[in-house]
């Protein structure tokens, strides 16, 4: 757990300091969306809860993940074939295009508010009993995120943050920060941020 403190409290530093990326062109990175709009929607709002919304996502967030697609530290089979034709100068265009979007903000349907209550206290109090650390010290308090290492997660779809978290989890994705957060969570507690995560705002 102080390991994982450490590890926070280095990219937090980072991210306030500043992330070094240039900046890119939303004009250009518009254009250069077109393909994206298949899976993430014409502004980056997804409406297939599979692929991630990018709407309003932190200035920074999307050239890195890009560029992780890219090198192959983060797998996936279309991604990473996509961002092999990405230059740098792309994934920046594309990041400052995304980042600029308004993204939807969801509403919860009555039968959901009980378990999405239970995401809350999590992401606003962690979970002592495991060590698991508040969620929106790193996301922030509305979950808008800290650039460029903390991505938003707000209206983020719940299908979509689930699968992620599971696969934190079970380390088909690995972070330092997120894997051993999320393996000491329960499937119903992921099921829970996730659905809080959808409406939050």
């Amino acid at each position: 757990m102080k390991r994982l403190i450490m590890i926070i409290t280095a990219l937090a530093l980072a991210a306030a300091t500043g992330s070094g990326l240039a900046a890119g062109d939303p004009t250009a990175g518009q254009a250069k969306s077109m393909v994206c709009s298949a899976c993430h929607g014409a502004n980056g709002n997804s409406s297939n809860g599979d692929y991630p919304s990018l709407a309003g996502q932190v200035p920074g967030y999307i050239a890195q993940q890009l560029a992780n697609f890219k090198s192959g530290i983060r797998s996936n089979t279309i991604m990473g074939g996509l961002a092999q034709t990405l230059t740098d100068e792309d994934m920046a265009n594309l990041d400052a295009w995304f980042s600029s979007r308004q993204p939807t903000v969801y509403t919860l349907a009555d039968n959901q508010l009980e378990i999405a209550q239970l995401g809350e206290k999590l992401y606003r109090g962690g979970y002592p009993p495991m060590q698991v650390p508040a969620c929106m010290g790193c996301h922030g308090p509305a979950g808008t995120g800290i650039p460029p290492n903390f991505p938003r997660l707000a209206g983020q779809h719940a299908e979509y943050t689930e699968a992620q978290l599971l696969a934190f989890k079970s380390e088909q994705r690995r972070s330092e920060i997120m894997s051993p957060i999320a393996f000491r969570l329960s499937a119903e507690q992921i099921r829970a941020l996730a659905l809080y995560l959808t409406a939050l705002h």
